[in-house]
């Protein structure tokens, strides 16, 4: 992996907004992690989860009916991935780590693991976001240009139709191919997979075996196999699409910024939090249903800035980081809907699927 640095020698901008924060927090005599909002939460989306899968297995449904509870079924357990096992792997669910340890694992109970996420994800993402070379979210592939400094092939063209099925493939290609991808090789992308111990490879092996069991196996024993495979298309479909879209525009709209690296060091000429600001975006955040169901993720640069914190106290904080951002100058990206955010990140896809006019050492 190449040496990505940053200009932390002017940190005034984060150690302000944090004073800022902690204050708040200290003013409310509240705890900055998870509270009885989130925990009902969890009750209702695994209840919710369970109670979905066990009608699908034991019950005479309709065959529309059958496909409706498999999405949302799938929708259901997106939910839980942005709710609960998000706050958990980042240490924001509970101030006690072997709370966050056990509803970390609800990752793997949807097919993950939360060992690579974790670094994958907070480590690796959140520390060089959007820097191309770097940033496994936005990887290069041959199927997707996500930034101006990724290669382009002439099937980009048609990128911003196309990636609503690749969207939608997407946890399935999780669960079946990445996860087994960053394990072999001990990587992800560009950097070495940290270390794991022999506890975590158990973890890893039983839990993909009881992936198999619990969504494939039973499944097929209940309902048999045509059944089965129907059902569990569509819940993936609905899973991969509801995961990959809300990902998608925290980082890949028109407002935000990237970086870029061909494997030389890289210098970035802000500090940490000043980059983090300019790669992500909020989305909808006045709508609170959304936001109960995304987690709190259409909060991106709060989350971004404050990942220990849990995401029931995004709303409340944000106005501290608007603030904050108008006294540096930093512009805070925030669409005001999920429609012109969803818009937003079609239109720049579509931009990047043109071919460029010009040809440089970094596009092709």
């Amino acid at each position: 992996m190449p040496k990505v640095s940053f200009k932390n020698q002017q940190t005034s901008f984060f150690s302000e907004l944090k004073s800022d924060i902690d204050q708040f927090f200290i003013e409310k005599k509240i705890s900055s992690k998870g509270n009885l909002q989130l925990y009902l939460k969890t009750f209702l989306l695994i209840t919710a989860a369970i109670g979905l899968y066990i009608t699908l297995l034991t019950t005479d449904l309709a065959s529309a009916y059958k496909l409706l509870f498999s999405g949302l079924l799938g929708f259901t357990l997106a939910c839980i991935g942005f709710n609960v096992m998000h706050d958990a792997c980042h240490g924001s669910y509970s101030s006690k780590k072997w709370v966050n340890d056990l509803f970390g694992y609800t990752l793997n109970a949807l097919g993950g693991n939360a060992f690579i996420w974790k670094f994958k994800h907070n480590i690796i993402h959140h520390t060089y976001t959007n820097v191309d070379g770097v940033d496994d979210d936005i990887a290069k592939s041959p199927l997707m240009r996500q930034c101006s400094t990724q290669k382009w092939v002439p099937a980009h063209r048609f990128q911003h139709v196309y990636v609503l099925l690749v969207y939608a493939i997407s946890s399935f290609a999780w669960v079946a191919i990445m996860d087994f991808n960053k394990y072999f090789k001990q990587k992800v992308y560009t950097t070495a997979l940290q270390q794991m111990d022999l506890k975590e490879h158990l973890i890893f092996w039983c839990s993909k075996l009881l992936y198999i069991l619990f969504y494939i196996a039973i499944p097929v024993w209940y309902v048999g196999a045509a059944n089965w495979a129907v059902g569990f298309m569509v819940m993936h479909l609905c899973m991969g699409f509801t995961l990959a879209i809300v990902f998608q525009l925290a980082h890949v709209v028109e407002e935000t910024e990237f970086e870029y690296t061909a494997g030389d060091d890289l210098k970035i000429e802000n500090e940490w939090a000043v980059h983090q600001v300019k790669t992500t975006a909020n989305f909808s955040p006045r709508n609170p249903v959304l936001s109960w169901f995304l987690g709190g993720l259409n909060y991106q640069i709060e989350h971004h800035l404050f990942p220990r914190i849990s995401h029931v106290h995004y709303p409340s904080i944000s106005p501290i980081v608007q603030q904050k951002c108008k006294e540096y100058g930093l512009s805070y990206h925030s669409s005001p809907t999920l429609w012109t955010a969803v818009v937003s990140h079609f239109r720049m896809m579509k931009e990047l699927g043109r071919k460029p006019v010009i040809s440089t050492g970094l596009i092709a």
